[in-house]
């Protein structure tokens, strides 16, 4: 492995600080994502929308493995990285798998599922056609309904709303 290779490092930083964190990391230009996404918050009888970490205190940093493993040091905040489970390595997201998550997450929310439960893998396939087309995961049914699930391992998973199946094709 290329030692400036950049790759996508999921991290975990304390509860409320991604703000602070995502200021941080624009300042010293580091590409970064924090999954967000929107709540109705009701204050003193009047609806807001606000957007919330989807889940609270994981941010995905893309850099090189030196500079992420230098990042905690620099910070005010206390970064740890999530390990792969069996090598114990700095847990590393595939390209392909960020773009398609960041996709879905930016997607309208009426037609995206967070998913956190444990799903049976199904087929691995692509969407060719539509709104989703370029997507890759793995086909399951939710409620009986053909559905992509795009999974980010040892994370979450999203999953589309319907797509019909001649709009996939087997990877």
């Amino acid at each position: 492995m290329d030692k400036n290779e950049q790759h996508w490092y999921a991290a975990k930083v304390k509860y409320q600080t991604e703000k602070k964190i995502h200021a941080w990391l624009d300042e010293i230009n580091v590409e970064h994502f924090i999954p967000l996404h929107t709540v109705m918050v009701e204050r003193a009888g009047k609806k807001k929308k606000k957007e919330k970490p989807l889940v609270p205190g994981l941010l995905f940093i893309r850099t090189n493995r030196r500079t992420a493993l230098l990042l905690p040091a620099e910070s005010q905040i206390r970064i740890n990285y999530m390990r792969h489970l069996e090598t114990h390595q700095l847990l590393i997201v595939p390209d392909k798998q960020m773009q398609d998550f960041m996709f879905l997450l930016d997607f309208s929310e009426s037609a995206v599922r967070i998913e956190n439960a444990n799903l049976k893998k199904g087929d691995r396939v692509r969407v060719i056609k539509g709104d989703f087309a370029g997507i890759e995961g793995e086909l399951i049914r939710i409620k009986g309904h053909k559905r992509v699930v795009v999974r980010l391992e040892g994370l979450f998973s999203l999953a589309t709303t319907y797509i019909p199946g001649a709009y996939l094709e087997k990877i």
